[in-house]
């Protein structure tokens, strides 16, 4: 009986001797697909220097695990998008999917990652299927449905008074959710609703219709380089002093030091700004300053929270990562410092929060504008189209 005993317990020491390195070499593994090629890819560049600075932030343990991030370039592709993310679930194996810009590319990730039963933090773009009807509970959201910084500029737009507002956005699937929600909450009179090609060049045809069209104000969505390329033709057809412009995610902190004087007064709407005032955008802010010499723009700040909703559920589940159904339940607590301030989720996994009308100021100098935060819009604003997402909890 002594012996069999001892024998026992040999075996028993023995295994916990040989789990105890396997826990030690645990690791978290994070595929982040963006677009780092292209015209898109200033804007890759900074939601990867932001999960970069995240890092940092947390000494490279995400939720107090050595953490490894493979980055993927989806090239603005939908089809490479979903090839990317192939690999990293089956060559790469990883615990997390996170990232993307743009919708069209997350409509083909998004449902790829999660019927894998892998959680995907998206960190900007935000069709309004996932939002709905294609929900899902292994899907989350650090930034919004695309409908409502669109929804929040109507809103400004109406209060002020404006009327005969013409529009303009590119052809796929973000540019149509951006019109639809400035359209909700807009209650003037649509002077005209122009779709341009992705990455056009070249926007004088439209802006010669557009003159003709002779509108009392003009709202757009172009982020990114079209962005820069439509606001100086703008300018240089003679219109900004004629027409005024109101937009939503074409004025920020990638497109300002290109634009410079031709951005002054310009008016966006947005979740978030580098001035908002609370000590985890400070951070933010600073560290990102320090470590890459100029200003985050919101697709930083979304994607450096992205990495901090991820260590704030791998931390609740101390770090068992075959917990996904713990994961899940802290992450719909949002509890951790966000960029933007507090916020909760609806139960379809997209922010409820607040929405800011910026201005774009003279900074430093008049060549180097900023945005500043001049009111909030809305508080604590939800989607439109939760009340299609049949998930309950």
């Amino acid at each position: 009986m002594r012996a069999t005993t001892r024998v026992v317990l040999a075996g028993l020491l023995a295994a916990s001797f040989a789990s105890a390195p396997a826990m030690a070499q645990q690791k978290l593994k994070i595929g982040f697909i963006t677009t780092l090629s292209g015209p898109g890819g200033i804007i890759g560049e900074h939601m990867k220097n932001s999960v970069e600075l995240a890092l940092d932030h947390l000494d490279r343990k995400v939720g107090g695990l050595a953490t490894e991030v493979i980055y993927g370039d989806d090239q603005q592709k939908a089809d490479v998008g979903k090839q990317v993310a192939d690999e990293m679930l089956k060559k790469h194996q990883v615990n997390f999917v996170s990232g993307i810009i743009w919708s069209h590319v997350m409509l083909a990730v998004a449902p790829t990652v999660t019927s894998a039963s892998t959680l995907m933090i998206g960190t900007n773009a935000g069709p309004h299927q996932l939002a709905g009807e294609l929900c899902n509970e292994n899907f989350f959201t650090t930034s919004w449905q695309n409908d409502q910084t669109p929804e929040a500029m109507g809103k400004y737009m109406s209060d002020e008074g404006l009327n005969d507002v013409y529009l303009m956005a590119p052809n796929y699937a973000a540019g149509k959710d951006m019109l639809t929600g400035f359209k909700r909450t807009f209650k003037g009179r649509i002077a005209g609703e122009v779709y341009t090609t992705v990455n056009q060049p070249d926007y004088q045809a439209e802006i010669a219709q557009l003159r003709a069209k002779n509108p009392k104000a003009l709202m757009v969505f172009y982020p990114g380089g079209m962005g820069i390329q439509f606001l100086k033709q703008y300018s240089q057809a003679g219109l900004r002093g004629q027409i005024p412009v109101y937009s939503v995610f074409t004025v920020d902190e990638i497109s300002l030091p290109a634009l410079q004087h031709a951005a002054l007064g310009q008016f966006e709407t947005r979740i978030w700004s580098p001035d908002l005032k609370n000590p985890a955008n400070q951070k933010y802010v600073d560290g990102y300053q320090k470590k890459f010499g100029k200003l985050p723009p919101f697709y930083g700040a979304q994607s450096y929270d992205g990495i901090m909703l991820i260590d704030s559920a791998v931390r609740a589940v101390k770090g068992n990562l075959a917990d996904k159904k713990g994961m899940i339940a802290a992450m719909r607590k949002a509890n951790f410092h966000s960029v933007r301030g507090k916020y909760t989720y609806n139960h379809n996994h997209f922010p409820v929060q607040n929405f800011y009308l910026l201005k774009a100021v003279a900074g430093a100098s008049v060549s180097q504008p900023v945005m500043e935060i001049q009111k909030t819009v809305f508080a604590n604003h939800k989607d439109s189209y939760s009340q299609d997402c049949k998930m309950k909890w």
